[in-house]
């Protein structure tokens, strides 16, 4: 916990879904230095959990994340002593922690789901980009803010951004910083799905039951496949041939019963 902010990153896990909220009430979920750099190291034992068959990231309350808490990242607040690099002075820069956080979501292993309200915005909207899916609920704003604050956009997260919503509309979201609506961002590709208010839950823990329930075999190869990685095409095709999914999935299927998956990264 932040003692500071009452800001802190809360975690669960349950039925092989991890939730992790982000919770800074105070300012509409905005995350502080502290809660960007915790956020790779619980990613991490996250991943390391076998328990653990998909991820789900959102915020406490009726916001999802409204970027980055500018007070805790500049001046005394920024917490010297965190050096960007072997021998660097004063703390570390803020862009830096967000790109790691946003590294270590995209790293997940397993399926990732941004459960979307209210403002996913600035930091927000980067952490939820570095999510494979997002679910969102009506009302809900949408914004890649760099722009007002003269802030370079790191070349990792514009790249991610432009790799979902096309080159078009990343620049549109860059070059104004003007937050749009769920409506749009479902048009323009950031979202998978758009729910009527009150919905989104509900939705996310039946569609979270079925990532669960499916190959993580199938899973991982498609997530390295689909970010890029066709140079492990062999090591997949290995991975399958030494695993019992495939004759595991056509059994359940002729007996038209649930599967029984095995493979674990």
């Amino acid at each position: 916990m932040d003692a500071a902010t009452d800001a802190t990153l809360l975690h669960k896990v349950a039925d092989g879904v991890a939730t992790i909220v982000i919770s800074h009430p105070a300012k509409r979920n905005a995350m502080t230095a502290a809660m960007w750099r915790a956020l790779p190291e619980l990613v991490t034992g996250l991943a390391d959990d076998p328990a653990v068959r998909v991820l789900v990231l959102t915020g406490a309350g009726p916001t999802f994340c409204a970027g980055a808490d500018i007070s805790s990242l500049t001046g005394d607040a920024a917490e010297p002593g965190h050096t960007t690099g072997p021998g660097a002075g004063g703390a570390a820069d803020p862009r830096d922690l967000a790109v790691a956080a946003e590294e270590a979501l995209a790293a997940f292993p397993k399926p990732t789901l941004a459960a979307i309200r209210g403002f996913c915005v600035g930091g927000g909207s980067q952490l939820a980009a570095a999510c494979d899916l997002r679910f969102a609920e009506e009302g809900a704003s949408f914004g890649v803010t760099p722009a007002k604050l003269g802030i370079v956009y790191p070349a990792s997260s514009t790249r991610r951004l432009a790799s979902l919503v096309g080159p078009g509309w990343a620049k549109y979201l860059l070059f104004s910083a003007e937050l749009i609506g769920a409506e749009t961002a479902l048009r323009a590709g950031f979202l998978n799905e758009l729910l009527p208010a009150g919905q989104l839950d509900k939705r996310v823990s039946e569609f979270t039951r079925i990532l669960a329930s499916r190959s993580q075999l199938t899973q991982a190869a498609a997530k390295e496949f689909t970010d890029g990685r066709t140079d492990r095409d062999a090591y997949w095709k290995d991975q399958a041939a030494g695993s019992e999914d495939t004759a595991e999935g056509v059994a359940a299927f002729l007996e038209r019963r649930a599967p029984r998956f095995t493979w674990t990264p």
